[in-house]
């Protein structure tokens, strides 16, 4: 017999966006291990067609990713074929809906009712069980991995022309406000005044309407700075590879951010928000800076600026961080175990 897993997200490829690529990394790494998993996309697929698929299916587990989007068709469904149900948190479901006073009480029913729930930091852990103790058993923190392949070429000279002397910095994030988009232009400003050859890259879709119209405003005055949109997943390593600094100015993440998990498996240092999950992988001064200011910003692109040397050695650690702690069979073995004790097969 072979576990069938039924895995319902929010997005999923083509999306660009973080659940569609920890989803799909997850997704491949399962089946790679002889599991027989199928992809829900609620984004693509209506509630009714997503119901009749995971019936016909007949899964030995529902695995739900973001307790919010997609926890509570998850549950009904679960419930209806008394299937256990794992619930991954991914990071606005637990920074933002289980606080929210319109979608807290969904968020808890979703939590309560499952059977495992897997969260990608300690810190995440914390978070949930001080809201909701009688889940905290359940709770398995699962550090994400990364899945980078060669991928694609990017034409990036064919988009923005670049001085040959350019260092370029890369956000990579879709635009909203808790990525916090617009935060690195004060401080480029005073850096690109300074540094001519400085370069501000951003590349992600626009997701929040009203965040991106104030973003793509700001943006419009600033010629050193562009936005270039959504880019194919596959593609990324190649746009990675062409920066010399990250940047993460989100104010919360799920834990583990794929952006800067996926600049560090190309050994690029990373400029991150000192918070939670970027403290996890982020060390000040080893793997990269972390910065709470926009001033601290400031002083950490500086000295990504005046020292290539100090570019390669971050880079150089954490990518060795990266293989050595967060390796992507890591994360697979752990769900595998999950599942395995969530539901078992005869063997």
């Amino acid at each position: 017999m072979t576990l069938r897993a039924a895995l319902l997200t929010p997005f999923a490829p083509p999306s660009v966006r973080g659940n569609a690529v920890t989803v799909n990394r997850i997704a491949k790494g399962l089946a790679e291990r002889g599991l027989d998993v199928r992809v829900w996309d609620l984004s693509a697929t209506p509630a009714p067609a997503v119901e009749a698929g995971v019936e016909g299916y007949r899964p030995s587990l529902i695995h739900a990713f973001h307790a919010f989007r997609a926890g509570p068709l998850a549950l009904r469904l679960a419930r209806r074929a008394e299937t256990p149900l794992l619930v991954t948190v991914t990071g606005t479901d637990a920074n933002v809906d289980l606080f929210d006073p319109e979608r807290a009480a969904g968020v808890r029913r979703v939590l309560e009712g499952a059977q495992a729930i897997a969260v990608f930091h300690e810190s995440m852990r914390e978070r949930i069980a001080g809201m909701l103790p009688d889940v905290a058993s359940r709770i398995e923190v699962i550090p994400q991995g990364v899945r980078l392949g060669p991928g694609e070429p990017f034409d990036l000279a064919a988009r923005w022309p670049l001085p040959p002397d350019r260092v370029l910095f890369l956000f990579p994030a879709g635009i909203r406000t808790v990525k916090r988009p617009r935060f690195p232009l004060g401080p480029f400003d005073r850096l690109a005044a300074r540094y001519p050859q400085t370069r501000l890259l951003y590349v992600g879709p626009i997701l929040d309407p009203v965040e991106g119209d104030a973003f793509l405003s700001e943006m419009a005055r600033r010629p050193w700075a562009r936005h270039l949109g959504a880019v194919p997943h596959s593609q990324m390593r190649s746009v990675l590879e062409a920066a010399d600094g990250v940047i993460n100015a989100s104010a919360s993440e799920g834990g583990m951010a794929n952006s800067v998990l996926e600049a560090m498996a190309v050994g690029r240092p990373v400029l991150a928000s000192d918070i939670e999950g970027n403290r996890s992988l982020v060390e000040e001064g080893v793997t990269g800076f972390l910065f709470g200011t926009g001033e601290e910003l400031e002083i950490g692109a500086r000295r990504l600026i005046d020292d290539p040397d100090l570019r390669r050695s971050l880079g150089n650690a954490g990518r060795e961080k990266l293989l050595r702690l967060y390796p992507p069979e890591r994360e697979v073995d752990s769900y595998l175990a999950l599942y395995d004790r969530l539901a078992p097969i005869p063997r």
